[in-house]
């Protein structure tokens, strides 16, 4: 066994070690501490409020500890809410119905039909087949960034990375026949080049995320919040116009500080190309199945965009925006998306779809659905018991009671990281939504920094392979070392949350006033 397999082995078993003992205190820690706060005396709480709050108190624990499986356990909340007398059944479980919710169903089976016909494939591909990256190791290194990012903006990061992989080891493969060719041998797991080849492959699908409201589960998350808490609606456009710039902001940081750290010691790579035409060769010609599933996917982006051209070329009071708005709303412009695909033939003969139904059942992550439905079950409870407003007003007191927008931005960026780090994100995100919009509410502030904010640092985590999904598919490749994962994942943790507080502040204070 070499060395990074043995580095490997130890710290797997560390973290299932730790997964265990974190399970166990959470599996009993958490009711015990739920029957506690219940039975501590709390001034300014109703009484349906304090046992929502008994209750959320599990909920976040059994989040962060997963003692059973985080859609449970986002099940549980609605379901002991009803059963305690907080709020009646149809209050408890209306949020799993959010509109919100069928515009994820809808982004998940136009991702999978773009998986399952290769189109992921064919525009990876394409990119890395640009003149303009030829067989620089550089250019090759930010094509496979930009490819990941991409991507990953429409299908989910761990999807990207999944196919991303493969791609990265082939690229690997070609270097290392080159430097065999020319009579050295390399040893791939010391070669700092595949070690930031993998990391850049990792961190690129997270970061692509950001970039549309359906590229991560934090973004429709804290958009529901917004408009179930406020009454704020922020647009598939509008998100887009900070999505873009936040992704570009990231991507940058990530490129120039892998490159930095892990830079290529040749001039170019023989044989890179070749790999790369090779592959574009095997997926043959553009199929019906490819071309239907295009045509359903900008169908779908074409009816998310249009409110934000209407806005500006006829004001956003103007009654065809109202019109259109209510006829096509971002949840039903997905679903039309991803139902035309049903309807749209490969072989009418023989009755063959764009996607068959069993395929669009094994794409559609149910488990994120619910987890989703239940933090908005639960953040609309806090809202409506009063429980939220209980919570905000003594966050802002422990601030001081007049806390500035930067450091609120900061603040609960900040927590939505660490939490990210070390649980799922769409968990953390729950978690600390509600609780950053109401305390800016009673702030006097506009929650949407705030939201949008969370959001995006709920995209950064990149220290450890538990992290994210696409952190654990590289990671698994054995060519990075923890260290090396920790060490950049801190660099670029700082730099993103620096880059998302004061600039954020700065454009929506514009945004506001204008």
């Amino acid at each position: 066994m070499d060395k990074m397999s043995k580095e490997a082995l130890a710290v797997k078993r560390a973290e299932q070690a730790f997964d265990r003992k974190r399970r166990t205190i959470g599996l009993f820690g958490g009711p015990i501490l739920a029957i506690l706060v219940f039975l501590t005396s709390i001034n300014g709480l109703t009484l349906e409020a304090h046992k929502l709050l008994a209750i959320m108190v599990l909920v976040a624990i059994w989040w962060i500890t997963e003692p059973v499986p985080i859609p449970v356990t986002s099940l549980i909340g609605p379901t002991l809410a009803v059963v305690t007398g907080v709020v009646p059944a149809n209050a408890a479980f209306a949020a799993f119905a959010n509109p919100m919710i069928f515009l994820f169903m809808g982004g998940f089976i136009l991702a999978k039909a773009m998986m399952t016909h290769g189109l992921d494939k064919r525009f990876a591909y394409w990119l890395l087949s640009r003149s303009w990256v030829g067989s620089n190791p550089k250019r090759i290194f930010l094509a496979v960034g930009l490819a990941a990012a991409l991507c990953s903006g429409w299908v989910s990061n761990t999807a990207t990375a999944a196919m991303m992989f493969p791609i990265c080891l082939g690229l690997l493969t070609s270097i290392k026949e080159m430097f065999a060719a020319n009579g050295r041998e390399i040893d791939l797991h010391e070669y700092k080049y595949a070690t930031g080849l993998m990391l850049m492959t990792a961190y690129a699908c997270s970061i692509g995320g950001v970039l549309t409201p359906i590229g991560t589960p934090p973004n429709l998350i804290m958009l529901g919040f917004l408009d179930q808490m406020c009454d704020i609606h922020i647009s598939f456009f509008e998100w887009m116009t900070w999505g873009v710039i936040a992704m570009i902001v990231y991507f940058i940081i990530a490129y120039i500080a892998l490159y930095r750290m892990f830079p290529a010691d040749v001039e170019r790579i023989d044989g890179a190309e070749d790999f790369i035409r090779t592959k574009i060769h095997e997926l043959g010609g553009w199929t019906r199945a490819q071309k239907n599933t295009t045509i359903a996917f900008l169908i779908a982006v074409v009816l998310w965009i249009t409110p934000g051209f209407l806005s500006i070329a006829l004001g956003s009071t103007s009654p065809v925006l109202k019109m259109y708005s209510r006829l096509f709303p971002e949840a039903v412009a997905a679903m039309l998306g991803a139902l035309i695909l049903f309807l749209l033939p490969i072989n009418f003969k023989e009755r063959k779809f764009t996607l068959a139904w069993k395929d669009a059942m094994a794409g559609i992550e149910w488990g994120t659905l619910i987890l989703f439905g239940g933090g908005l079950a639960m953040g609309g409870m806090m809202y409506k018991t009063g429980l939220s407003k209980w919570v905000g007003d003594a966050i802002v007191g422990t601030m001081g009671g007049e806390p500035s927008m930067v450091a609120m931005v900061a603040i609960f960026s900040v927590m939505a990281l660490l939490l990210s780090e070390l649980t799922s994100h769409t968990a953390a995100t729950n978690m600390i939504g509600p609780l950053a919009i109401t305390a800016a509410v009673s702030a006097g502030m506009s929650p949407v920094p705030v939201a949008v904010g969370i959001a995006l640092s709920a995209s950064l985590g990149f220290m450890l392979p538990v992290s994210t999904p696409p952190n654990a598919i590289v990671y698994a490749s054995g060519y990075i070392p923890i260290t090396k994962m920790i060490h950049t994942g801190v660099i670029i943790d700082v730099l993103g949350i620096a880059c998302v507080t004061i600039p954020l502040v700065l454009y929506f204070v514009t945004w506001v006033v204008g």
